[in-house]
């Protein structure tokens, strides 16, 4: 959920507003910070993705690294996850995910600001299960890629052998891209201008 993406609002939620989908926070609205151009990923997509992912996120680790409304990284934390930290450089929307994660009381989510890719570049490596990617879709490097595969190289190193990558872009990456980065894609989803993709390392043995 990028900090300043263009395009749409969720038409599913108040552009306000996000709510959790499933797990022990489930039906929580939360507010969201203003920023221009705020897209939070719609309710729909997240429940796809998290239909992919098991439903059931107990004992993982996550990152989310463009968080935006924190909404993907809140979603996992609700569903198990034991640690999520959510990075945001956007100062209203660092401080209203702030709120949000002590209104929740979610003790094991930790927001920090600043740069994504600085992030993906000092967090610690091979001891995270998932990272959420979601790109500012307005961002010149997010349009010609750049931006996206400067993430999806980095976020490699962070990784557990059988760690997942879940990119939201606004088109689609083919197999082939994705596999010159190091990356299988396992699933796909078009909804409206969002395309939802879930990754596993090319060296992963799971399908």
């Amino acid at each position: 959920m990028p900090s300043a993406p263009s395009g749409h609002a969720s038409a599913e939620r108040p552009p306000g507003e996000v709510r959790i989908i499933g797990g022990r926070w489930r039906r929580a609205r939360l507010p969201v910070g203003q920023a221009p151009g705020l897209r939070p990923t719609p309710d729909r997509v997240r429940e796809t993705l998290f239909n992919w992912l098991g439903q059931d996120l107990s004992g993982c680790r996550c990152v989310d690294v463009f968080a935006g409304s924190g909404a993907l990284g809140l979603e996992a934390a609700s569903r198990g996850a034991v640690e999520v930290v959510l990075c945001e450089r956007h100062p209203a929307l660092v401080h209203v995910l702030q709120a949000n994660v002590e209104r929740l009381r979610a003790e094991g989510v930790r927001v920090l600001a600043g740069d994504a890719l600085a992030t993906l570049h000092t967090l610690p490596a091979a001891v995270w299960d998932g990272v959420f990617l979601d790109p500012p879709f307005d961002d010149a490097r997010a349009c010609d890629g750049h931006l996206t595969r400067a993430a999806l190289q980095a976020a490699q190193r962070l990784l557990r052998p059988l760690g997942w990558v879940y990119l939201e872009a606004p088109h689609v990456w083919s197999a082939e891209q994705l596999h010159a980065l190091g990356w299988r894609l396992h699933r796909h989803l078009r909804a409206g201008q969002v395309h939802a993709h879930l990754l596993w390392r090319a060296d992963n043995p799971q399908p």
